[in-house]
């Protein structure tokens, strides 16, 4: 291996999604569909419908296992869960994220037992878990601003305890500087350098599309925004230099977020890193506009939703995580 590339390639191609993953199209298959959840501890048989985003709940331990039963029979291949914990105690730096009082540890457990050829991939970020809604630990000044050294290790550890509890993938989203090689060195130091993938939201936005996932869970953060660590929306330039950060310190997959209106920096970021599955969200705002348009009569939904979804895989997306796919897998079956 070349010193710029410290780490191995196995952790990406570990599983039959993970190789379908490393090769690249036009056409729509379900392993380029990932279904996003959220995961509530308000009891194991949760099913807590989402107003914001129709057709969309947060589950429980128990019920997210009857959800995801047809969907995998109709060829669901891989999820990416996110926690919406509402007992734990949420501190400054987000420890409950790393511990059993994560409802998405159990989930992970439970879904890799039912399901041993899905694909699970898990959130990793701090903001769920802190009292202050900050996808990092926070510095003692007027400002509030965050301690990018002192929030790496947190991050490192959640994602060691996800590894531990048995998902595939590791995907911190938090843009924090040098999180990618702190979790890829953890991973290793702990025996998970090969068994565990990175998948780097190394393109994400500062978006107001994000609306509705904030209320889905519940992660508002209780003063100021994101944009000192989320890009600015016209951005060219920091959107390559962070995915040439993230590359550089071992990620084995990469994301743009959001989707539709940031469909150039898709294709410049798939033209830079040819060899690097390309992931795009088409997120909670992105579903709702689409939902609602066709509620009231704009465009009929399956059309149009093919349009779009085509667009991204033509951008060079390999992957589209999509509150769709379960409609997209019955459209495609």
């Amino acid at each position: 291996m070349s010193s710029s590339t410290p780490f191995g390639l196995h952790s990406g191609y570990k599983n039959e999604t993970l190789r379908l993953w490393q090769s690249s199209g036009s056409e729509l298959h379900p392993h380029n569909l990932m279904l996003p959840l959220f995961i509530t501890d308000e009891s194991p048989d949760a099913k807590q419908d989402i107003p914001s985003l129709p057709g969309v709940s947060r589950w429980g331990v128990n019920s997210v296992l009857e959800f995801l039963r047809p969907n995998v029979e109709n060829g669901l291949s891989s999820v990416l869960l996110f926690g919406v914990p509402e007992k734990v105690d949420k501190m400054g730096d987000g420890g409950a994220g790393e511990t059993d009082d994560n409802p998405v540890m159990e989930a992970v457990r439970r879904i890799k037992k039912e399901f041993p050829n899905l694909t699970v991939a898990c959130d990793v970020c701090l903001c769920p878990y802190t009292s202050h809604g900050h996808c990092g630990v926070l510095n003692d000044d007027a400002e509030g601003s965050i301690n990018n050294r002192a929030t790496l290790p947190c991050l490192a550890s959640q994602a060691l305890a996800f590894a531990r509890a048995g998902c595939d993938i590791v995907a911190p989203s938090d843009m924090m500087d040098g999180r990618v090689l702190a979790i890829k060195n953890k991973l290793a130091e702990h025996g998970f350098g090969n068994k565990v993938s990175v998948l780097s939201y190394a393109v994400k936005f500062s978006s107001s599309f994000y609306g509705p996932f904030r209320d889905a869970a519940k992660s508002a953060p209780t003063f100021g925004d994101r944009k000192r660590y989320q890009l600015p929306c016209g951005s060219r330039g920091l959107a390559a230099r962070a995915a040439q950060r993230d590359v550089s310190e071992g990620a084995d997959m990469l994301m743009v977020k959001p989707g539709l209106a940031y469909l150039d920096l898709v294709r410049e970021t798939k033209n830079s890193f040819p060899h690097h599955p390309m992931f795009i969200y088409q997120v909670s705002g992105e579903y709702a506009m689409l939902y609602h348009g066709a509620a009231n009569g704009a465009f009929n939904l399956e059309t149009t939703l093919m349009e779009v979804l085509t667009s991204m895989r033509r951008a060079g997306a390999d992957v589209i995580i999509s509150y769709f796919t379960p409609r997209v897998l019955e459209m495609i079956k």
